[in-house]
């Protein structure tokens, strides 16, 4: 009872929680248009970009390319973006950040991928190195049984949440290493995030990201679709993107070739 209280009457508290953010990749930061093409974007949605966090990220930036931290944000400042966090970058820049108090942010998990250059030859690495020109060989050994084959691991499950109501403005779902589906309308403001794909059973008028991961093969399905943003696996469309001719039109929502695709749904009558 008494540590109730103590939390109940603590002057703060401290939760986790997911934010939309956007991850501005720079590759060459002196490029005389650079600032000019980003103001142009900035043009298209002012409501969406003003005041708007973004974390800068440097993984891209060739090695011993300058970059004055202090400089590049004051830029981005003036266009009405908030440099708030990094990703990359060297020591130095680092260093920058956090004296700007920026975050320094971690990159987003993914898989990691190994290389065996014998992969695909019918050759195993064993083989490689016996076939070495001046390799003495060895007296051959013994051939061992076989050993049994291991079981496939199980495919990881993917788990669904329901919403079986509208989702009100100012409302944030998500669902964590699996679909999002709403038996209802998604209200201007509200937002909706998941590692797998999102239905939408009415209209969706607010945010909608899936592949929040870095799942590609994710879509967004809806019946009517007025959104503010769609977005696959980072790549999105805001409203002023999105064809007159695709709103408030079922709709899905998928990459290809990566590009961001938003293509009429058609019912076929028999």
């Amino acid at each position: 009872m008494s540590n109730q209280v103590a939390f109940r009457d603590a002057p703060f508290q401290l939760r986790g929680s997911t934010f939309t953010m956007m991850v501005l990749k720079v590759s060459d930061p002196h490029n005389p248009n650079f600032f000019p093409v980003l103001s142009g974007k900035i043009a298209q949605a002012p409501n969406f970009f003003r005041h708007a966090g973004v974390v800068l990220d440097l993984d891209d930036l060739p090695a011993g390319t300058p970059f004055d931290m202090d400089a590049f944000c004051k830029l981005l400042r003036n266009l009405g973006l908030m440099a708030v966090g990094l990703q990359g970058g060297t020591k130095e820049q680092q260093d920058a950040a956090l004296a700007r108090g920026m975050a320094l942010i971690s990159a987003a998990r993914g898989k990691a991928e190994t290389f065996d250059p014998l992969a695909g030859t019918g050759r195993s690495p064993a083989q490689g190195l016996a076939n070495v020109q001046g390799q003495p060989h060895a007296p051959a050994a013994p051939t061992p049984a076989p050993a049994p084959a291991p079981l496939p691991e199980p495919a990881p499950q993917r788990t669904t949440m329901v919403i079986a109501e509208n989702v009100r403005s100012g409302r944030q779902i998500y669902a964590p290493g699996g679909d999002l589906v709403v038996i209802g309308s998604v209200s201007p403001g509200a937002e909706l995030l998941a590692d797998g794909s999102i239905h939408v059973y009415g209209a969706l008028r607010g945010r909608a990201l899936a592949g929040v991961g870095g799942d590609q093969t994710s879509r967004i399905f809806c019946q009517s679709l007025d959104a503010e943003l769609v977005s696959i696996a980072g790549l999105y469309r805001v409203s002023e993107d999105i064809g007159k001719d695709i709103r408030r039109r079922q709709v899905q929502i998928y990459l290809n070739n990566g590009y961001l695709h938003i293509d009429p749904l058609v019912t076929n009558v028999a």
